[in-house]
């Protein structure tokens, strides 16, 4: 039914995109259209990652699609890296526009203006901006979920009236917003680090990164966080009076995360029979099906279902009997919900239903009256093994390497781990005419490195991306 990953990854996943009816291309090159399913995975996604950011203090805003281009020319460096993806509005409204207006790439521009007129105190700071929106960057190769002219996502600003505030702020996002819901919640184990000169984000000072494996070994990253020093405060001209009433300019800090983790979490989890989701991030985490179409059947599977939704499980009844039961246990497999509970007139006449694992295929025997309290055990149960598989496999997968030959030897198949000492920029530029990357420097101890940490402690992680 689908390609198997060793046999065309890229292929397989066009196959799960397609036929577990995920997404669709758009109308116009290099977009997408996100269907039900997985937008349903979008919003358990978000209320997730929304969670986690208001707890750390900040607020959601919405601001504008249309960009005025003059905002984009304010920070140089910023437009420079954006400009070759930049969707620009010079006519409308039957004429041409005495200024043209820029389809938002990222707001950061906006924000910027915004913060320069709301701050004007220290009592105004910290500021903590957040935006659920879409954003426009134009793909030249792209890639469902994974590089779409057109994408979902949120991005978080923030200014601060010191340059400590600010880099705590930006590693809390990164490490228990972001890696915290990365791990407890899609079950994929990230490595933490940041980017190196040549890889981090324009404009900003210092670029962490959260990296994953995917199925066949190349790294995806899922969410970056930046400080951005000075540099965007300054040209948006970001200034508040301190308490000695002199004029400070602020520090400020971005981060984003986007619809790409969809992409993730089909290549991290995935298998030749479709996807396999984390019990805490799927749709439907157990779905009852009918086998026989006869009035006990149907009603007691009715009843279970209902009985799991009563009890916090997001739980779907299967009474389609006008189907054939495999074809149904095929499509429900494709769709990769976690559980499966399997009623017919034998299970009834035993006092037991079958559960069927989707990960790792187990059928389990349940007496009837002890089924709810099962499934939500079992379903704690799937996550945790889930995520400890895609934990040993990065692990098997990661090599240590004390060369770039070494280096790039290890990458054909997963990630490779050097000391930055022993690659440096030089050793980096080999990679990168080899399609390598260096995915993140981290420490020795495998943390987020600071400013002050020495490059004899520096470890980069090195691998083939997406």
């Amino acid at each position: 039914m689908l390609t198997s990953q060793v046999e065309d990854f890229p292929r397989w996943y066009r196959d799960v995109l397609n036929k577990a009816e995920l997404a669709d291309n758009g109308p116009v090159r290099g977009t997408m259209v996100i269907r039900p399913y997985a937008y349903a995975l979008w919003e358990h996604m978000q209320a997730a990652v929304d969670a986690r950011i208001k707890a750390a203090g900040v607020e959601n805003v919405y601001l504008p699609l249309l960009i005025p281009q003059s905002y984009l020319e304010r920070e140089a460096e910023h437009v420079e890296g954006f400009s070759p993806e930049l969707a620009v509005v010079t006519h409308a409204g039957g004429k041409d526009l005495t200024e043209p207006a820029v389809v938002r790439p990222t707001s950061e521009t906006v924000f910027g203006e915004l913060m320069a007129k709301w701050i004007q105190s220290h009592r105004d700071l910290p500021m903590r901006l957040n935006q659920w929106a879409n954003v426009v960057r134009w793909e030249m190769r792209p890639r469902i979920f994974l590089r779409t002219t057109e994408f979902l996502w949120q991005e978080g600003h923030t200014a601060h009236a010191t340059e400590e505030e600010a880099a705590a702020f930006a590693r809390r996002i990164h490490l228990d917003v972001y890696r915290d819901f990365l791990q407890s919640m899609l079950a994929i184990p990230v490595l933490v680090g940041v980017k190196t000169d040549r890889e981090r984000f324009a404009g900003a000072v210092t670029t962490m990164t959260c990296e994953a494996m995917m199925g066949d070994g190349k790294a995806l990253q899922m969410a970056t966080s930046h400080e951005l020093g000075r540099n965007f405060a300054s040209a948006f001209g970001i200034t508040y009076t301190d308490t000695s009433g002199k004029s400070r300019t602020c520090w400020t800090t971005s981060w984003g995360s986007s619809t790409r983790m969809i992409g993730g979490l089909i290549m991290a989890h995935g298998d030749d029979q479709g996807l396999r989701l984390p019990p805490r991030i799927a749709p439907v985490q157990a779905v009852v099906i009918a086998v026989k179409d006869d009035d006990p059947t149907v009603s007691a599977a009715s009843t279970l279902a209902d009985s799991l939704v009563s009890a916090g499980v997001r739980a779907r009844l299967d009474a389609r009997t006008d189907q054939g039961f495999g074809r149904r246990t095929t499509e429900w497999e494709l769709k990769g919900v976690p559980l499966r509970i399997e009623i017919g007139p034998r299970d009834l006449e035993r006092g037991e239903y079958t559960l069927v694992r989707r990960d790792t295929k187990q059928k389990l025997a349940v007496a009837v009256e002890s089924t709810v309290a099962a499934v939500r055990e079992l379903l704690d149960v799937i996550h945790t093994e889930m995520f400890a598989v895609a934990r040993a496999r990065l692990d098997r997968h990661t090599a240590d390497a004390a060369t770039v030959a070494e280096a790039l030897e290890a990458s054909a198949t997963g990630f490779a781990r050097i000391p930055w000492n022993a690659l440096g920029e030089h050793g980096e530029r080999e990679l990168n005419a080899q399609a390598v990357t260096v995915r993140c420097l981290q420490t020795t101890d495998g943390t987020v490195p600071d400013t002050e940490t020495p490059a004899e402690e520096l470890t980069a992680i090195v691998g083939r991306s997406y």
